[in-house]
């Protein structure tokens, strides 16, 4: 499988691009809407094409790049059924891989961070999304979030996958790439060692976080499959900025 880590600057995403060697099919994970022109040049210079974009839940800190992409490559969107998005060609649910050549994507309903949050686990490796970053965790008090159930989640669900699985996060803000759940199992500040329930809820009532400041577009962008909505300030803008010529022309 080919695999690569791609990084978008303005909300610190990390999208995840599969690749399967022999039939040239391509899959994108957490896509987002200012990097879809370099992704496809990504996908390109592999000599692969995309057929799936995938995203791990709504997310509220940019406007995901499947709509642009499926307009731009013939792409389908995928997304956990949960969320009943009327945009999305394909649902995805655990039990239920999602085929694409030789990767085969499983997803892991992982819900906290949002009410329909979705890991998704290739080979040795699981694209955590925001449910388990490294040293770390996406925050709990929005989008019907829940700190008991994120606990659940990663306890029941992340860290009883092996030691060995490599752990990539949706998000990293100091330049991390990659832990495993050995390490985030034994380490991590939130959800590690022998933390306890009752200490993690504290921990996450406790944290004091300011409002998300794109949240209340990026939501409603996200819930049309990635379309920008109306009404985005000047300060915002580069959220939504799309590079102007496509590479069909």
């Amino acid at each position: 499988m080919i695999f690569r880590q791609l990084f978008e600057p303005v909300s610190s995403t990390y999208t995840y691009l599969l690749g399967c060697e022999e039939t040239g099919q391509a899959v994108l994970v957490d896509a987002v809407l200012p990097t879809w022109q370099r992704d496809l040049q990504e996908i390109a210079q592999l000599g692969l094409r995309l057929v799936y974009t995938v995203d791990t839940h709504i997310h509220a800190d940019h406007i995901t790049a499947a709509r642009k992409l499926k307009q731009e490559a013939g792409s389908r969107i995928a997304h956990p059924a949960i969320d009943g998005l009327e945009c999305a060609d394909i649902s995805l649910a655990e039990g239920r891989p999602l085929q694409v050549g030789s990767i085969n994507l499983q997803p892991l309903f992982t819900p906290g961070h949002t009410d329909g949050h979705h890991a998704y686990r290739a080979d040795n490796r699981v694209l955590t999304g925001d449910a388990l970053l490294i040293d770390g965790c996406g925050r709990t008090d929005f989008q019907n979030g829940d700190a008991t159930t994120l606990y659940r989640s990663v306890h029941e669900k992340l860290f009883s996958l092996p030691d060995d699985t490599l752990v990539y996060p949706g998000h990293d803000y100091t330049g991390r790439r990659v832990s495993s759940i050995a390490q985030e199992k034994n380490r991590n500040p939130r959800l590690g060692g022998e933390k306890s329930l009752a200490e993690f809820v504290e921990i996450m009532r406790n944290l004091n976080l300011p409002y998300p400041r794109f949240i209340d577009y990026a939501v409603p962008g996200n819930r049309d499959c990635g379309s920008c909505p109306p009404g985005v300030p000047d300060s915002l803008q580069h959220y939504c900025q799309q590079i102007g010529e496509s590479l069909q022309g």
